[in-house]
């Protein structure tokens, strides 16, 4: 009961986080720059078709040295893929150009001495302007601020809005990314894969429901959860395809997405601790992971809404993408000690208490498991993340894909594998299949040795 209670008041933390939080993540983003002098602030990456386009409203612009001498084409937007970029920094470590706004390899939006004159003052520059760039030359653009004078600090209110063209001259704006405008669709389809699933594990539970365990059911709560985080996710990425803000479809998105991923990684714990199947208790160590794993997901989470929302224009952006990947490698680390723990106490049981093949088919199976958990980590945290640097911009969506079918294969390994079945590797075995175990047990000890 300890851990319910502990459970319910984590969870109800996290859900007022996210209530409370603005949702912003969009293709049209409004952001407030306040007294910052950083050298380079970067905004939002998109990628543009032949046919993209960049809306830019800035308003409020105040500068720390009001100076009127001061020379305004030294502070500027512009976009730049990531590959000039790095040309970008060698032309200046080489001192070929002085600030970035005067490279060639990059496409520059509007410096800030194109701002018109006031109205009610011819000689002081407007605070305000707006912008439409056509970007022509398809490719994967970050929009960015350059501020090439030292020790100026610069304050301005920032309305972007990047968007493709669809070409068939009806002016229908499509506002995902050219790498993830099928995004909306793959995760549809990956939504009625997993309800195909549950319908299959509903039926399997009805059927053998006699033999059906309490971590079954578990299963099934799991599978639901990631197909209803998978619909919001869709409708997410439709809204923001279709408006350019996902109005209020990214709290749901967040929330099931908490929810999946905990009872995710509780699903794995509680089998690796082989409760339901061995014994139905935790002991103390294992309740102690659970109470570990679970506060990790919720500030993972927490660092996810704040990636997410802020941008990478945010200071601390950096930091809480650190801590991101700092608890995601931490909690997939803490769901394998409760494996290993059962690997080795099936061991030490195979040899004390006569049950030689149940327990070694039990070790096998948990083995099995140990190695799976492993690679789908892997693959989901490294494969994943290294096919999405190395493919081109416009099948990014291949990463996602990867990504997905990998955690499919997972849920259905599992789901599989720990099946409700009369004859399984926990019930009774004949003498004969004892005796063959018990040899095998043997020559896994001296092959240790």
């Amino acid at each position: 009961m300890a851990i319910s209670r502990s459970f319910l008041l984590l969870l109800l933390a996290l859900v007022s986080v996210l209530l409370l939080a603005t949702p912003s993540s969009a293709e049209i983003r409004s952001m407030e720059i306040r007294s910052d002098g950083r050298t380079i602030i970067p905004f939002d990456e998109f990628g543009f078709t032949h046919t993209g386009v960049l809306e830019l409203n800035v308003s409020g612009i105040s500068l720390s040295d009001p100076n009127p001498d001061l020379d305004l084409s030294q502070l500027g937007f512009f976009l730049c893929t990531r590959d000039a970029w790095v040309h970008v920094l060698s032309q200046i470590q080489s001192l070929d150009i002085t600030c970035t706004l005067q490279s060639d390899l990059i496409k520059l939006v509007f410096t800030l001495d194109r701002l018109p004159s006031s109205a009610s003052s011819p000689s002081v520059r407007s605070a305000d302007f707006s912008t439409v760039f056509n970007v022509s030359d398809p490719n994967q653009y970050t929009l960015l601020f350059a501020n090439c004078l030292p020790q100026l600090k610069i304050s301005m209110s920032v309305l972007s809005s990047m968007y493709n063209l669809v070409p068939d001259g009806s002016g229908r704006r499509v506002y995902l990314s050219a790498g993830a405008a099928v995004l909306p669709l793959v995760y549809f389809l990956l939504f009625l894969a997993y309800c195909a699933i549950a319908a299959l594990w509903v039926s399997v539970l009805f059927k053998k429901r006699q033999t059906a365990f309490g971590i079954h059911y578990f299963m099934l709560a799991v599978v639901i959860l990631k197909a209803l985080n998978l619909v919001c996710e869709a409708e997410d990425k439709s809204y923001i395809e279709r408006t350019g803000s996902a109005h209020g479809w990214d709290v749901l998105f967040y929330i099931f997405s908490f929810l999946k991923g905990i009872s995710l990684f509780t699903l794995i714990v509680l089998i690796g601790t082989g409760w339901s199947f061995l014994k139905p208790y935790l002991q103390d160590k294992e309740k102690k992971v659970l109470m570990v794993v679970i506060p990790l997901q919720i500030v993972a989470n927490i660092a996810q809404v704040a990636i997410d929302e802020s941008g990478p224009y945010a200071r601390d952006w950096v930091t809480w993408k650190q801590v991101f990947l700092l608890v995601d490698v931490l909690c997939c680390c803490a769901v394998l000690f409760p494996i290993v723990w059962s690997i080795k106490n099936l061991r030490e049981a195979a040899r004390t208490d006569g049950k030689a093949a149940v327990n070694l088919m039990k070790l096998t199976l948990f083995r099995q498991y140990y190695i799976v958990v492993i690679c789908y980590i892997y693959f989901t945290r490294v494969v994943v993340y290294a096919l999405l640097t190395i493919t081109s911009y416009r099948y990014m969506w291949t990463s996602v894909v990867a990504g997905e079918l990998a955690t499919l294969a997972f849920y259905i390994f599992t789901g599989y594998k720990f099946r409700p079945e009369v004859h399984n590797p926990y019930f009774v075995i004949d003498d004969d299949e004892e005796e063959a175990a018990a040899e095998a047990l043997k020559l896994d000890d001296e092959f240790e040795l």
